[in-house]
């Protein structure tokens, strides 16, 4: 046992070390993941997520998880079986992108507006991407269609909801429950909060966004990856940017959709894009493991969660398009 205890102990540094030391011997690699990552930042994550993490949490300050929380109770309790404050979780969830709907879980928690028994079961269907990244950045960008985006963001809001109902548990129609007591709060005492914790938290989803840029540029210039997504290529018959694509979004969801550039508009093509959105990879998993630090709240269930909205997704998208085109 004791043995077991110290080999966990050493692998994480041992692992740090290695990457350490790729970093060393790949210097100019690990540059341009840099700067690939930082120019995601610029160009998708600031503009994209910065101003609803402002707004989300402003809005929660004034109360508007307890507005949707009488109003949405009876919904939320008998579908979900969560509080109605969960509601407006949901909806920051499906509007702002990653990790924005796990924050606002987080933020729930930690004012009491919601158990943890609540938080576990909304974060399985409430961390979602949001329009302004599929339609633009997947839709538009990618495929260069913006009908295609909003295909792909409607199939990634009903999986949500599918995911919700499957994973829910025991459904609650009990109506008495204790209702979220509507503070009053001012404005200007808000929005100072809600801009100082928006800071924190998009400088630490930049943060995970370069750092596993770096690792997935380093894993492919050593050619980790071009043998893995080579085998996969051969095994399925599929393209290579196609297996490529999918090998970087499990690391980083941005550069696995942003290497499916140029690709055709097809099934199978789209299957792959719905499903990375709806996993949203490693990167968004510890992204939302550091927003829930201190909440108790089990990041185990995100995880669950985003495997079967990335495979509702796939299946979705792929029969929608297999009807379609």
């Amino acid at each position: 046992m004791k043995q077991t205890e110290t080999i966990r102990a050493w692998l994480p540094l041992i692992a740090v070390l290695t990457v350490l030391g790729a970093m060393l011997c790949h210097s100019d690699a690990a540059m341009e993941g840099a700067k690939a990552g930082l120019g995601v930042c610029a160009d998708m994550i600031v503009p994209s997520l910065f101003p609803f993490f402002v707004f989300s949490f402003l809005l929660n300050g004034l109360g508007l998880s307890a507005y949707l929380g009488r109003v949405l109770e009876p919904v939320m309790k008998t579908l979900f079986g969560v509080s109605g404050a969960g509601a407006s979780a949901f909806v920051i969830g499906v509007t702002g992108g990653y990790p924005l709907g796990a924050s606002c879980i987080a933020d729930l928690k930690r004012r009491g507006d919601i158990t943890e028994a609540d938080g576990n079961r909304l974060l399985t269907f409430c961390n979602n991407s949001g329009p302004a990244f599929i339609i633009g950045a997947a839709g538009v960008g990618i495929f260069r269609s913006g009908a295609v985006g909003l295909a792909l963001y409607g199939v990634h809001v009903l999986a949500a909801l599918i995911t919700g109902l499957f994973l829910s548990g025991k459904r609650c129609t009990d109506r008495s429950s204790p209702r979220v007591c509507i503070e009053s709060v001012s404005l200007s005492r808000a929005l100072p909060e809600a801009i100082r914790s928006a800071v924190r938290q998009i400088l630490t989803v930049c943060g995970f966004v370069v750092t596993f840029s770096t690792l997935t540029y380093l894993l492919d210039d050593m050619g980790v990856f071009s043998a893995i997504y080579g085998r996969i290529a051969a095994f399925t018959g599929y393209e290579l940017r196609l297996t490529r694509a999918f090998l970087t979004g499990i690391l980083e969801l941005g550069c696995g959709v942003g290497a499916l550039a140029g690709a055709a508009v097809t099934p199978v093509n789209l299957a792959v894009c719905a499903f990375l959105i709806g996993f949203g990879g490693i990167s968004v998993a510890m992204q939302t493991a550091a927003v829930l630090d201190g909440t108790n709240i089990k990041v185990s269930r995100h995880l669950v969660g985003r495997l079967l909205n990335g495979s509702i997704s796939a299946f979705l998208i792929y029969t929608l398009g297999s009807a379609v085109l």
